[in-house]
């Protein structure tokens, strides 16, 4: 059994938004070169990949 509370864990408070760094930080998660796009590419290519040993380390990297 586990709770669910909906907090961060360290607090943050913003003064101003800031959409130069908002941007910036969007486009690391999911942006082409972003952790997404990366997790992504990891299991297309796992789809190709004749050997099994590295089928399932492709995995689990994606």
């Amino acid at each position: 059994m586990f709770a669910y509370e909906k907090k961060l864990q360290y607090p943050v408070c913003i003064q101003t938004p800031n959409p130069r760094m908002a941007a910036a930080i969007i486009s690391q998660f999911g942006g082409p070169d972003g952790e997404l796009g990366a997790s992504l590419r990891y299991l297309s290519q796992r789809f190709s990949m004749p050997y099994k040993q590295l089928k399932g380390l492709l995995t689990d990297i994606g």
